[in-house]
């Protein structure tokens, strides 16, 4: 059997660690094009004026080319400028738009991502999500490689709204569960290997390996173990050992989980339930959250084991009913049209070890609804 892994060539992270930045951007050249926002800048600024001294460096900043979106149209211009200002490497420092700009602008090579918050695992993969100029989803992206470097810097974390760090957690919690269904269905992943909408043209796939599903599984018990004294610390602005665990979990743990162990229902659930109006209003992972409960009722899990899963969510404060992503009723109609997005031809939900049909998935998001409602605000039945 076939087997592929992907991986960054480098992962760091340590308190005031975007001090050594300098470090990493040396060993490409002394300049780099910096892509964040001006608020992510304004936050770490010292840190990078410290590296820059230190190193001998120059950040090149994208400055008003990068306005929030990742578009082909902002790439092309970000590329164009790198080059005109003989740019030796790329660095995505922020959220999610700016360190999947900075993917798409390096294009695989000599890329450097800085995370300011730790709320999904993209930081470590080899793709992206390119939007259109008007914020409307155009297509996805991948590398021929992951990131040349992660570089985290925990005390910057540790300063971010505990709810990002939250977030991450819920898209955590979803990688054992995926990675699972993968090993016993025999699915194929995305390690780096043709696939997708290629799969039609008899390109080469791979299963994941042993490596993947062990950093899976150590990422969900890591999460219990850790997960409520990391939010604690997070809480109250403090770098403690449980949050370092945490973030290694939210990104590391999970990122190369994901990535070459597999996705399966969690999170193709978490596509339909992007019908929701209200789903605008929510992050990525808590929007996952909730779609592994709904894949743990579809798969029909263990009830000791589905009840230890609404508890860590109840604990750290992840969605576990349609309510908590603002939700309160779902008619038929909407229903039907999320389990038929969840189940469309290229999702990952036929990653499942069964077949899974619309009437099956809807069925789990009205179960994994009722039990999780119950669970956090009481049986109504009982009043």
């Amino acid at each position: 059997m076939r087997k592929a892994f992907i991986c960054p060539t480098k992962y760091v992270q340590g308190e005031d660690e975007l001090l050594n930045l300098g470090y990493f951007v040396k060993t490409f050249g002394k300049k780099a094009l910096l892509i964040a926002h001006p608020a992510d800048i304004a936050r770490v600024q010292a840190k990078l004026d410290a590296t820059q001294a230190k190193y001998g460096i120059t950040l090149v900043s994208s400055g008003d080319i990068f306005k929030g979106e990742c578009s082909r149209t902002t790439v092309k211009a970000l590329q164009d400028f790198a080059k005109a200002n003989k740019c030796a490497c790329t660095i995505g420092l922020g959220g999610g738009k700016a360190i999947d700009t900075a993917k798409c602008v390096a294009a695989g090579s000599n890329l450097i991502i800085c995370p300011t918050i730790a709320a999904t695992d993209a930081p470590t993969s080899h793709s992206a999500v390119l939007y259109t100029d008007d914020h409307h989803f155009d297509d996805y992206a991948y590398f021929r490689q992951s990131p040349s470097v992660v570089l985290i810097d925990t005390t910057v974390i540790a300063n971010a709204p505990s709810r990002f760090l939250v977030s991450g957690m819920g898209d955590a919690l979803a990688t054992y569960f995926e990675a699972r269904a993968n090993v016993q269905s025999y699915a194929n992943v995305n390690a780096g290997l043709p696939c997708g909408a290629n799969r039609a043209k008899g390109t080469l796939l791979a299963g994941g390996t042993m490596a993947a599903y062990a950093m899976a599984k150590l990422c969900y018990e890591t999460l219990l173990s850790d997960g409520a004294k990391a939010k604690a610390a997070c809480d109250n602005n403090v770098v403690t050992t449980a949050l370092e665990n945490i973030i290694e979990t939210n990104i590391l743990l999970s990122g190369l989980g994901f990535e070459s162990a597999g996705l399966a229902a969690a999170h193709a659930i978490h596509d339909g339930l992007t019908l929701l109006p209200s789903h605008t209003k929510y992050f990525h992972g808590e929007m996952v959250a909730f779609g592994t409960l709904c894949q743990l009722v579809l798969e029909n899990s263990p009830e000791e084991e589905l009840y230890e899963v609404l508890n860590f969510c109840d604990t750290v404060g992840l969605p576990v009913c349609l309510k908590d992503i603002g939700t309160d009723e779902i008619d038929d109609e909407m229903l039907k049209a999320i389990a038929e997005k969840t189940c469309i031809p290229e999702e990952s939900v036929h990653n499942m070890p069964f077949p899974v049909t619309v009437d099956m998935v809807a069925a789990a998001i009205k179960t994994a609804d009722k039990i999780g409602y119950d669970f956090r605000y009481g049986c109504c039945d009982c009043e």
